[in-house]
């Protein structure tokens, strides 16, 4: 049950609520009724916190996912220390957490009750889907009106960054946000919204520093590179238009990927698992190793704001299931397929290179998508250092003539409590080391002294 928890903080945490004192309401429901358990904690606000824990899984057998979890505390952490710390108390006998005579209260089994339904839609959407009958031509037409909408966008916006460059990049400094949250509305309007993402991002470099005309010139160039390939897409290789439709925010059903796509079965190493929250929704991105294939795969899963997803796959357990890869020129996003066994935890970290072979693998994936922003690497060997100007790097042994070579740790990330943590860790000696590396340098996510540490 530690195993769940999303850090060390959490497990910590959720240990110490692990006693009948907090707890009152605590219930159970055996697995035959649908396993559950629930209770209202304590807390440092008036009323207590309701927690519900889902035992049963979403599905049968062999495809059950795992717990499901649910507290009215604000905390984004999934699982939170409160439903970890019930988990435990109800792990520990009946006499803690008796097994209820009642239904649960109205709160846990309304939640109880929706996350049922929604199992229940998915196992039977495929089956209903196939079953039902389908308008291909209906699909079709939909499917050309939107590629038009996007065509119309992609032109419009090739004009804006001509008008751009025609008009000299400094202007770009004093213009402002609106020119660019106009652009980006409008690749909304074409149902591009991966559009939308780069030029958002491109409102953000005037003026931002010494060399901000340069990294604009750089993502005008990679943008414009995009809107060449869609409009030629039928002349790429399908792999690389693939990856092309992604980029531009076509997106491929989850569930339909699962029913078409080859599976791929392994032992996955989960290396990392990071939330991301804009406001409006929480991503969660989980990163595995599969130790047979030697492939890297990214989960994404989300929620809405305020909610982490409800998929979480603790760092360092290993899991025998099917992944299904998004087609690509260079896979790396999936979706989980079956589980064939409950997650063990991993002997230990996968096989890694150094700085040198951290570069060939983000070049290689980089010469198949220009687009990519980073790219999985573990790095064995390295050692955290901070210069004197305060920039971090992560160095291996000497290289060629005695000099080591070293990547530089993305500017974004300096700031933050988990390089000084890793340089805790490290003490100066090399360390085994996952993170992303791309143009801006690497961001360490995972580390291992012995036992796996999220950074």
């Amino acid at each position: 049950m530690l195993a769940l928890a999303p850090d060390a903080a959490s497990r910590k945490a959720g240990s110490k609520l692990a006693a009948p004192g907090p707890w009152s309401g605590a219930g159970a429901r055996p697995e035959e009724g649908g396993g559950a358990v629930w209770g209202e904690c304590s807390g440092s606000g008036s009323k207590p916190y309701r927690t519900v824990v889902d035992l049963s899984g979403e599905g049968k057998g062999e495809e059950k996912s795992g717990p499901g979890f649910n507290c009215s505390c604000p905390s984004r952490k999934f699982p939170c220390k409160h439903a970890l710390g019930l988990l435990l108390l109800w792990a520990s006998g009946e006499a803690a957490v008796p097994v209820a005579q009642d239904p649960p209260p109205g709160w846990a089994e309304q939640w109880l009750d929706r996350r049922r339904k929604r199992a229940e839609k998915a196992a039977a959407g495929p089956a209903a889907a196939a079953s039902a009958p389908v308008d291909e031509e209906a699909a079709r037409r939909r499917g050309e009106r939107r590629a038009e909408w996007i065509t119309a966008g992609v032109t419009e916006l090739e004009q804006r960054l001509a008008d751009l460059l025609r008009g000299g990049l400094a202007a770009a400094e004093g213009a402002g946000y609106g020119q660019w949250d106009e652009t980006a509305a409008r690749m909304v309007d074409a149902q591009a919204p991966g559009l939308a993402s780069r030029v958002r991002e491109l409102a953000s470099l005037p003026g931002s520093g010494a060399d901000w005309a340069g990294r604009l010139l750089e993502e005008c160039a990679l943008l414009h590179t995009l809107n060449q390939g869609w409009l030629r897409l039928e002349e790429l290789p399908e792999p690389l238009a693939a990856t092309v439709r992604s980029r531009v925010g076509l997106t491929t059903d989850a569930a339909a990927l699962l029913a078409s796509g080859p599976p791929v079965r392994d032992h996955w190493l989960v290396l990392a698992q990071r939330d991301g929250d804009d406001g409006r929704l929480v991503t969660r991105r989980i990163w595995l190793h599969g130790r047979s294939s030697g492939r890297m795969a990214l989960l994404l899963s989300y929620g809405v704001a305020g909610r982490a997803p409800e998929l979480s796959l603790p760092v360092g357990l290993s899991l025998d299931a099917d992944l299904v890869y998004y087609p690509a020129a260079r896979p790396l996003r999936a979706v989980l397929g079956t589980r064939h066994a409950p997650p063990v935890e991993s002997a230990g970290p996968p096989p890694g290179g150094g700085v040198e072979a951290a570069l060939s693998a983000y070049g290689e994936a980089l010469r198949d998508d220009p687009w990519l922003e980073a790219w999985p690497v573990v790095l064995d060997g390295v050692v955290p250092l901070q210069g004197p100007d305060g920039h971090w790097q992560l160095a291996d042994g000497e290289g060629e003539g005695g000099v080591g070579a070293a990547l530089p740790v993305d500017p974004r990330h300096r700031d933050g409590t988990g390089l000084w943590q890793l340089a805790s860790i490290s003490g100066g000696a090399p360390v085994t080391l996952f993170a992303e590396y791309g143009h801006r340098g690497a961001v360490p996510l995972t580390t291992w002294a012995p036992e796996p540490v999220a950074l």
